[in-house]
């Protein structure tokens, strides 16, 4: 009877359009207070214990950096490094703001803010070029839900918590099954493509790639700091989340200056000399090097021992001063007579950047833009939280009342096998989906079919990649799709165009889900063979 009233009444609120947090919260307490012979004291201690979930941590901070990457100027030398690498293909422009989805993802972790730091820019440039409208809100609306594939993703870590698995894992898991979905997507845009002969860029050479790479390097370094961190043992995911969020604002605010007090203060002007600027370039490629190197070398550093770490400097700084000489060399000419000059030549500039940066120090970040970043983060931030901690007590109170075993064992007793019950659960995560946030559902869900899944000998991280597609087709699917929304409003197309543009590649996502689900080696090879597999203690 209590399975009963739960579910109904969680199910009539959302109904009567009672939040989701609210109607999960509810329907816990009111459960527990005329049903349950659970105390009511139960309830505002797990509201506390869930609140004190350290894992939770993570997810703010990974708000924060992808607020201030969004903010920035990341997604545009993002789509520039891609545009050059494959835009000169048969309809490279598309399938070059693909790769740029795929790429801010590994640096957000959140697909609306994937589709509208992506699609902003590339939708606007597809349109210059000759794409439908249509056209590129599909690609750019479904491009965008590898925002919570490919690691780091939020709804892996809400995954992880609900479920406690490693987020480090689900982080290696997300890796193959994120790559596999961005090809497939391109491939059926490269397709589309050759049927409609769609346009392909110029290529400009290698010579782009390398200036794309070189400007979109200081937001792609995050993807490094981040995964390079978590495996190198530097630091665990809630940490590696923290050292996201102060990276992003410091690049965002003092390297690329789009926004904050030094926005639109380039670092080299057009009066500075050309030996000048070569001199400035000279130190930023050396140090930019060097900080590569350390960051890399205390990464490993747990791996090798001290001595590793101490070798490991001195061969970077004879690197570094090679750069710094071989570079000066080149450029200004005249051979390695011309370093000396050219080094003390380039001083000026380093030292007019550095008095800039140290009087906004302070005042970057109490700046309005900062002010705004970290305010709309901070909504987000609650308005998820309450969400997870109010679905957290309605996880309680189905292990209080022994929910799950019950469903488990009707389940078992009609013969259902690993096969069919994933079939049960995509579906029942595909109807969802498509009228709950991500990560109210998923908390919602797994709480219930994690132990059937681990009584059926399923995986637990192959259960929370499939869970997490389940998601990513939901924020594409109306009436409720997250994604189609956010498109709507960056393009002003009306959402059932939106949802027209979107439905043929959703077919490709259905693909994708089929063989995720049924081949198990794409999303546990890479955990398994890094950090062995997981264990579950029932």
């Amino acid at each position: 009877m209590e399975t009963t009233v739960l579910f109904c009444l969680v199910i009539g609120l959302l109904f009567l359009g009672v939040p989701v947090a609210i109607s999960l919260g509810l329907a816990s307490v009111l459960v527990i207070a005329l049903l349950s012979s659970d105390s009511m004291s139960s309830v505002a201690l797990q509201l506390f214990t869930a609140s004190q979930n350290y894992t939770l941590l993570a997810i703010p901070f990974f708000i924060l950096a992808s607020a201030f990457m969004s903010t920035g100027g990341v997604a545009k030398r993002i789509i520039h490094f891609a545009i050059a690498s494959i835009g000169h293909l048969r309809g490279g422009l598309a399938m070059a703001s693909v790769l740029a989805c795929m790429m801010f993802a590994a640096l957000s972790g959140s697909s609306p803010a994937t589709v509208v730091a992506i699609g902003t820019i590339a939708i606007a440039g597809m349109r210059q070029v000759g794409y439908t409208k249509e056209f590129a809100a599909g690609i750019i609306a479904n491009a965008g839900t590898l925002g919570i594939l490919i690691p780091p993703s939020i709804v892996m870590v809400v995954y992880a918590a609900a479920t406690n698995v490693s987020v480090g894992r689900m982080f290696l898991a997300g890796i193959i099954p994120g790559l596999l979905a961005g090809l497939m997507l391109m491939g059926a845009i490269y397709i589309q493509a050759r049927r409609k002969n769609l346009p392909a860029e110029e290529w400009k050479g290698f010579g782009e790639v390398i200036a794309g790479g070189k400007q979109a390097a200081f937001g792609l370094l995050l993807i490094v700091i981040i995964l390079g961190g978590i495996y190198g043992g530097a630091f665990t995911p809630t940490e590696a989340a923290a050292v996201a969020a102060v990276y992003s604002c410091l690049v965002a605010l003092f390297i690329y200056r789009d926004m904050g007090p030094m926005k639109g203060n380039p670092w080299t002007l057009p009066t500075d000399k050309s030996r000048a600027i070569i001199g400035f370039k000279a130190y930023a490629y050396a140090l930019s090097f060097l900080f590569v190197w350390f960051m890399l070398a205390f990464f490993f550093e747990r791996s090798f021992g001290t001595g590793f770490a101490e070798s490991r400097a001195v061969i970077g700084l004879l690197i570094g001063a090679f750069i710094l000489v071989a570079y000066s060399a080149w450029r200004a000419g005249g051979g390695i007579t011309a370093v000396p000059g050219t080094l003390i030549a380039g001083l000026p500039i380093w030292g007019r950047n550095l008095k800039l940066m140290g009087r906004n120090l302070l005042g970057a970040f109490v700046h309005d833009e900062t002010r705004k970043v970290m305010v709309d983060a901070s909504k987000t931030t609650v308005m998820l939280m309450f969400i997870i901690v109010n679905a957290l007590l309605f996880a309680h109170v189905l292990t209080s009342e022994r929910i799950p075993d019950a469903i488990t064992s009707v389940m078992l007793d009609y013969g259902f096998n690993w096969w069919t019950f994933l079939i049960a659960v995509n579906v029942l995560l595909l109807i969802g989906g498509q009228f709950m946030e991500p990560s109210g559902l998923l908390l919602i869900v797994a709480p219930v079919v994690f132990p059937i899944a681990m009584e059926l000998g399923i995986d637990p991280i192959h259960l929370g990649i499939i869970m997490v597609v389940n998601m990513e087709i939901g924020m594409i699917t109306p009436p409720i799709g997250l994604n189609l929304f956010v498109t709507s409003g960056i393009t002003g197309m009306s959402l059932v165009k939106v949802v027209k543009a979107a439905m043929p590649f959703v077919g490709v996502l259905f693909i994708f889900l089929i063989i995720v689900t049924y081949v198990p080696v794409l999303s546990t090879w890479i955990p398994t063979a890094l950090m062995g597999p997981e264990i579950v203690t029932r």
